[in-house]
């Protein structure tokens, strides 16, 4: 992880506990945007539709979890507040390509002072809204204003809350000590309140999908949080990430291998906005993983950033193609 990742106070010790187990990953893997390292064709994505455009609110965090591929912390900025200003530029680009979903995502998006803000424009615009937060103080600050938005706009507005796992002791490990709690409280909250609410969780390494839902549902229930931990789209079980760790590349003959179409990947459907540290202005890129990376930087405007991407990265290997996930709801 990057050095400007700090330290908080509650910060975890010692290793994830969802470390991705595999061996180094070697140099040359992932260094052409065009061909494999054995010298096959890399596969690439068209953008089919932008279904869904992201925001990326900024970097800062309330918490400095044990990995973050995105480098969060409360004291990384190098992906600085995204504006009011700058977000409604966006909108109105996206309006005009039938764009369906807008995704806030950070950080913890509702530390960007102009959170709010954006989320009523992007509502009052006619989209739906996906919000990723960890439901925490930061959020609650905003209670008032989300019961009106929950009010004016219903459904169009979720929440999809960060428990990284059903039990406390995984999840503090990820996440760092007292945070379960809070999170556990401002869930609650959300269900109380009637939000239309999802939770994205993550699997031990010798955990199954189908435990790991049941022990979910068995959270819910006792809490009295209203998901279907059975449904996919309520409840959303990441695979993990480690660009570092070795992982297959995909070329055009993986398509027909594993039965899978361009389509079906992520960044046919979607991009990201950031505004990095130092730049004047933000800036598109391919998707919500890959933020620092100049080979996924698109251009200026979403029309810039409306063509092919290579899959050139671990991410879009172990995450997006073998992982078969996607941030999009």
């Amino acid at each position: 992880m990057n050095a400007t990742r700090a330290k908080s106070r509650n910060a975890p010790v010692g290793p994830s506990p969802f470390a991705v187990e595999a061996a180094p990953l070697p140099r040359e893997k992932f260094s052409d945007p065009l061909v494999t390292a054995r010298g096959e064709q890399r596969a690439s994505v068209p953008l089919d539709k932008l279904d869904t455009l992201w925001l990326n609110t900024g970097t800062l965090c309330n918490l400095a979890c044990a990995t973050c591929y995105i480098e969060s912390s409360p004291t990384n900025d190098a992906l600085v507040y995204l504006s009011r200003a700058h977000a409604a530029r966006y909108l109105a680009e996206a309006k005009g390509m039938g764009t369906r979903e807008i995704g806030f995502t950070g950080g913890e998006p509702f530390m960007n002072p102009d959170m709010l803000g954006m989320l009523e424009d992007a509502l009052g615009g006619g989209f739906e809204a996906l919000v990723l937060t960890n439901a925490m103080k930061p959020m609650r600050r905003h209670e008032a204003a989300l019961l009106s938005l929950r009010e004016k706009h219903g459904d169009r507005l979720t929440l999809r809350v960060s428990l990284d796992h059903h039990s406390r002791e995984v999840h503090e490990g990820e996440r760092g000590p007292r945070s379960w709690e809070p999170a556990i409280e401002g869930l609650r909250w959300l269900s109380e309140n009637g939000f239309s609410i999802a939770v994205a969780g993550r699997l031990l390494p010798e955990e199954g999908e189908p435990a790991a839902r049941e022990s979910y549902a068995a959270l819910f229930e006792r809490e009295g949080i209203a998901i279907d931990a059975r449904d996919p789209a309520r409840l959303v079980l990441f695979p993990e990430m480690d660009e570092e760790k070795d992982i297959a590349e995909i070329t055009t003959e993986c398509w027909g291998i594993l039965g899978k179409s361009p389509s079906d990947i992520m960044c046919a459907s979607s991009r990201m906005v950031v505004h990095r540290k130092g730049e004047a202005s933000p800036r598109v890129v391919a998707c919500t993983l890959i933020p620092y990376d100049d080979g996924f930087d698109l251009g200026e405007t979403l029309a810039e950033a409306s063509g092919d991407v290579p899959l050139n990265h671990p991410h879009c290997a172990r995450f997006c193609v073998l992982g078969g996930a996607s941030c999009s709801a």
